[in-house]
């Protein structure tokens, strides 16, 4: 069992930057690919942003590319989701996910209760 919990939302103004935290439980949580999601209102939950188990390898969605990074220590059990240049459309509620393989939607196996994002125009 992994259970997640992020922090670090909170409101900002366009073109700042805000760094999300994901803490995990559970010895097993270096074997568990991570990935960022996000739902803004009235939207389907949309991937952002995804690490390999073993760090290193990042994927990114074409919406943050550039501007966001993702990175982890599994010696903390925690993963970070650094957002820079922070724009109006990336206001949503922001998921932190493990999986055991790959990374999308549909198929994480635990998710934390997200935390959320707002920025002002």
């Amino acid at each position: 069992q992994v259970q997640l919990v992020e922090s670090g939302g909170g409101l900002v103004q366009a073109g700042g930057s805000l760094r999300l935290s994901c803490a995990a439980s559970g010895r097993t949580f270096s074997s568990f690919a991570v990935g960022w999601f996000r739902q803004a209102p009235g939207k389907e939950r949309e991937f952002v942003a995804a690490i390999r188990a073993t760090g290193g390898s990042t994927r990114y969605a074409d919406s943050g590319k550039g501007r966001f990074a993702i990175s982890r220590s599994n010696a903390e059990n925690t993963v970070w989701l650094q957002m820079n240049s922070l724009k109006p459309e990336d206001t949503a509620v922001y998921y932190c996910a493990a999986s055991r393989l790959w990374v999308s939607t549909s198929s994480m196996d635990y998710w934390g209760k997200g935390t959320l994002v707002t920025v002002s125009s």
